[in-house]
């Protein structure tokens, strides 16, 4: 006996070409709505990386056609001093900026974890840094803190040191520039304070009848159960801080884009000097893919490591 379909009778062929033309007008509406993405990623992301990793093998200045020089630019790189003390001061804001602001979310998110009143407002207030700390003009009144006969000059004065202000000292500038990252540390604070919130508190009780102190709860319990927010903090905030450039722009800028004795000269900040002061476009463009290598890398390297330290609760079940 045959079954009574949509297939059956003279008229489903009409009904299957109705259904075509109408599967193809939805993929059409679906290529327009998705064709401003896409052209904005080949004209202003795929278009201009390509053409970056062409001149990147070139000596091009902006007006005079590139120049195929081979692997000169990178070759330079290695052997300029300047260079070499960007991946130093690039290293040393990421080893000490990094691990502190991170120290610094996790302290308030397990503060604000805890039932107290005004919980809210703490919240709001703490994440307000995160918002407005990368613009500019905060960077300019960071600078201005920390500049001589200034607020941290004569606070550090009251307590009898003579050490000036950070701007102006080469050796302190930098950490003028690693405390401005830690003071932002808003957006890490609000994940890790969702993390803890998945938490189960029957853990904790647990741990508490067995004896358990607070530094093991928090060493045996906490931290292997938001091993992977941290994991993605860690990721995230370490790949910012290779990128960063405009606040150390602002406080460097005193006669140079990097600070007197290069005190700031992180990488971004030499790779600006370098393309638009220096109008060195090609070496420029070599640092840039350099430096995206370089995160890749390191990006490659912490998700290996997270197999010894990262604790999925998929892989427990």
């Amino acid at each position: 006996m045959k079954s009574s379909g949509a297939q059956d009778g003279p008229g489903a062929p009409v009904v299957s070409a109705a259904f075509k033309r109408r599967g193809r007008r939805e993929n059409l509406a679906g290529f327009l709505f998705l064709s401003p993405w896409v052209v904005g990623l080949v004209v202003l992301t795929a278009g201009p990386m390509l053409a970056s990793l062409y001149l990147a093998f070139t000596d091009y200045n902006l007006f005079d056609s590139p120049k195929w020089i081979g692997l000169q630019n990178f070759t330079d790189m290695f052997g300029d001093p300047r260079w070499q003390k960007s991946v130093r001061v690039t290293l040393q804001y990421v080893a000490i900026g990094t691990p502190l602001k991170l120290l610094l979310a996790l302290g308030v998110a397990l503060l604000l974890n805890q039932n107290r009143r005004g919980q809210a407002f703490y919240r709001a207030a703490f994440y307000a840094p995160s918002l407005v700390g990368a613009s500019v003009s905060i960077a300019i009144v960071w600078r201005a803190l920390f500049s001589d006969d200034a607020v941290v000059d004569r606070t550090q004065q009251l307590f009898g040191m003579q050490a000036g202000g950070w701007i102006s000292n080469p050796d302190m500038k930098i950490y003028s520039l690693v405390l401005l990252t830690v003071w932002q540390f808003g957006a890490p604070m609000v994940i890790f304070l969702a993390g803890l919130k998945q938490v189960p508190g029957e853990l904790y009780e647990a741990a508490e009848v067995d004896g358990a102190g607070a530094w093991r709860r928090f060493w045996n319990i906490t931290l292997p159960m938001i091993s992977p927010v941290l994991f993605f903090n860690l990721l995230l905030e370490t790949i910012h801080s290779f990128q960063v450039f405009g606040s150390a722009y602002v406080l460097g800028s005193q006669g140079s884009s990097c600070g007197p004795a290069d005190s700031v000269l992180v990488y971004t900040c030499y790779l600006y000097d370098q393309g638009f002061v220096g109008g060195r476009m090609g070496f420029a463009s070599a640092m840039a893919w350099l430096l995206l290598v370089t995160i890749g890398l390191v990006t490659a390297v912490l998700f290996w490591s997270q197999k010894r330290w990262v604790h999925y609760e998929e892989a427990t079940r």
